[in-house]
C-alpha cells in the first residue's frame, strides 16, 4: 500500500481499553436491567450477568489469539480469510461483511434508541416518531464527530469514556449508600427450580451478552494500534472484567434499593433509581449522564464498524469504494457514511426486535464460525506467530461454542429465522457474484492457501 494511504498507529493500550469500554457501557445496562429481571423473574437475574461475563471472557480468549496473530483493519474478516480461503475461497469473509451490513447498524441503532428513550424522561409526551427522529439525529452527530483524524477520535473517545465512568460511579456509589441486602437477595419461591431457571438464564444471557458487545472493538483497528499483539489481548480482557464488575454492581445496587418487581416494570431504571434516592435533581443529573454514555457507545461503535469493510474492499472481496481513505484525514470515510446511513434506517425499528435480531445474526455468522476458524488455524498453520495463545486450549473454545449455541436458541424463532435467511441470501449473492469474478467460485480444488 502507498505510504500516503496507510492508517496511522496512534492508539495505545489504555486508549484501546477506553474505546472498548465506551462501546460496551452504552445504553445496555440501563435498558436491560428491567428486561433481565423480568425474563428471569427476580434477583437471580444477577446470574444472567455472571453467565454473560463468563461467555464474553471465553470468547475474548478467541478474539485475543486471532487478533494478536492476524492484526489489521477488519478483525473477523482477516481471521476468516486466513482460515477458510483454501477450502471455500472468499465465501466466509464475504458472509461476514454481509452480516456486518445488518448486525452492526442494528447494534449501533439500539444505543441510539436507548438514548432517545432517556430523552423521554425530560419530554414524557413525545410521540414514537419524535423519539425515532432523535435516534436519527444522534447517528448523524456521531458521524460528524468521527469525520476526523484517528488521533483526534481517540481523544474524543477518552472524554466520552470519562463521562461514562462518572455515570457508573454515581450509580454504584448511590447503590452502596442505600443498599439493603434483604431487598437485593429477595429471591422468589422456586427461583432456582431447574426448568424455569435455565429457561430464564438463556434469555438473560442473551440480554447480558448484548451489554458486553464491543469488547472486541479494538481488534477491528489493528493497523491503528501500537503493538497490536499486546494491545488487543489487554484491551479485550480488561474491558470485559471491568464492565462485568460494573454491570453486576449496578444490578445488585439498584435492586438493593428499588424493589425488583418495580424495577422490572421501569422503562428508565437509571432515572427512577436516582430520583428515588436523591429526588428530582438526582434524576436529572443521571439522565443527562446516561444520555452521554449512550452516545459514547454509538460513537465508538461506529468508529470500529466503519473499519470492518476496509480490508475486504482492498482485497477485492467487497466493493472498491469501501477501500477509500479520506485524502487528508486518513480514515475510511466512505465506509463510515454507508454504515451510518444503514443505521439511520435501523433506528425506526422496535428495540426488542433489534436486540434479538442482531444477536442471532452475529452468533450464527461470526461468533460460532470464528471459534471454528481458530481451530482450523491451529491445525493448518501451527507456525503462525501468536503473541497471545488461548489458555487451556481447546477447553475455552468448546465451552464458548456451546454457550453461543445456547444463546442463539434463546433468541426466539423470529430472530433465528432472520439470521438463517440472511445467511442463505448472502450465500446466494456471493455465488451469483462469483460467476462474474475470476477465482471467486468457493469450491475450487486447486486454490492456494494464503
Amino acid at each position: 500500500m502507498d505510504v500516503e494511504h496507510k492508517l496511522e498507529r496512534k492508539i495505545g493500550s489504555f486508549q484501546a481499553i477506553t474505546i472498548n469500554m465506551a462501546q460496551m457501557m452504552g445504553a445496555g445496562p440501563f435498558i436491560t436491567i428491567p428486561l433481565v429481571l423480568s425474563v428471569m423473574g427476580g434477583p437471580q437475574a444477577m446470574f444472567g450477568w455472571i453467565a454473560g461475563a463468563v461467555l464474553a471472557l471465553l470468547d475474548g480468549q478467541i478474539w485475543s489469539e486471532l487478533g494478536s496473530a492476524i492484526p489489521g483493519e477488519g478483525g473477523t474478516y482477516n481471521f476468516f480469510k486466513a482460515a477458510f480461503y483454501k477450502r471455500t475461497g472468499n465465501l466466509m469473509p464475504f458472509l461476514f461483511i454481509w452480516s456486518v451490513l445488518l448486525a452492526t447498524p442494528l447494534t449501533m441503532s439500539s444505543g441510539a434508541i436507548g438514548l432517545a428513550n432517556y430523552v423521554g424522561f425530560f419530554f414524557p409526551h413525545m410521540t414514537a416518531l419524535q423519539m425515532k427522529l432523535i435516534a436519527v439525529f444522534v447517528t448523524l452527530l456521531a458521524i460528524a464527530l468521527l469525520y476526523r483524524r484517528v488521533s483526534s477520535v481517540a481523544k474524543i473517545s477518552f472524554v466520552l469514556w470519562m463521562g461514562m465512568i462518572l455515570t457508573v460511579i454515581l450509580v454504584v456509589g448511590t447503590g452502596i449508600l442505600h443498599f439493603d441486602p434483604k431487598m437485593a437477595f429477595a429471591f422468589p419461591k422456586n427461583a432456582f427450580a431447574p426448568s424455569s431457571f435455565f429457561k430464564g438464564l438463556g434469555a438473560g444471557m442473551l440480554l447480558s451478552i448484548y451489554d458486553y458487545l464491543g469488547y472486541y472493538t479494538s481488534a477491528y483497528m489493528g493497523d491503528e494500534l501500537k503493538e497490536p499483539g499486546k494491545t488487543i489481548p489487554r484491551a479485550i480482557t480488561w474491558s470485559i472484567i471491568l464492565v462485568a464488575l460494573i454491570d453486576l454492581l449496578m444490578n445488585i445496587g439498584i435492586i438493593g434499593y428499588v424493589p425488583w418487581k418495580e424495577a422490572a416494570k421501569s422503562s428508565n431504571i437509571g432515572s427512577l433509581f436516582m430520583t428515588k434516592a436523591w429526588g428530582a435533581p438526582g434524576g436529572i443529573i443521571i439522565t443527562i449522564l446516561i444520555i452521554w454514555t449512550c452516545f459514547a457507545s454509538v460513537y465508538t461503535g461506529l468508529l470500529g464498524a466503519s473499519r470492518i469493510p476496509y480490508n475486504a474492499a482492498q482485497d477485492g472481496v467487497f466493493f472498491k469504494k469501501f477501500a477509500h481513505l479520506h485524502p487528508k484525514l486518513k480514515f475510511p470515510n466512505y465506509s463510515l457514511l454507508v454504515i451510518g446511513a444503514i443505521m439511520v434506517v435501523c433506528c425506526f425499528f422496535n428495540l426488542t426486535t433489534v436486540i434479538n435480531a442482531l444477536m442471532a445474526v452475529q452468533i450464527v455468522i461470526q461468533f460460532m464460525m470464528q471459534i471454528i476458524a481458530l481451530t482450523v488455524l491451529r491445525r493448518n498453520k501451527p507456525n503462525l506467530k501468536r503473541p497471545y495463545k488461548q489458555f487451556l486450549y481447546p477447553i475455552p473454545s468448546v465451552i464458548a461454542f456451546i454457550g453461543w449455541a445456547f444463546v442463539f436458541i434463546s433468541s426466539g424463532s423470529n430472530a433465528i429465522w432472520l439470521a438463517l435467511l440472511w445467511t442463505i441470501l448472502g450465500i446466494l449473492v456471493f455465488l451469483v457474484r462469483s460467476l462474474f469474478k475470476h477465482d471467486e467460485w468457493p469450491f475450487k480444488n486447486n486454490r492456494k492457501e494464503i
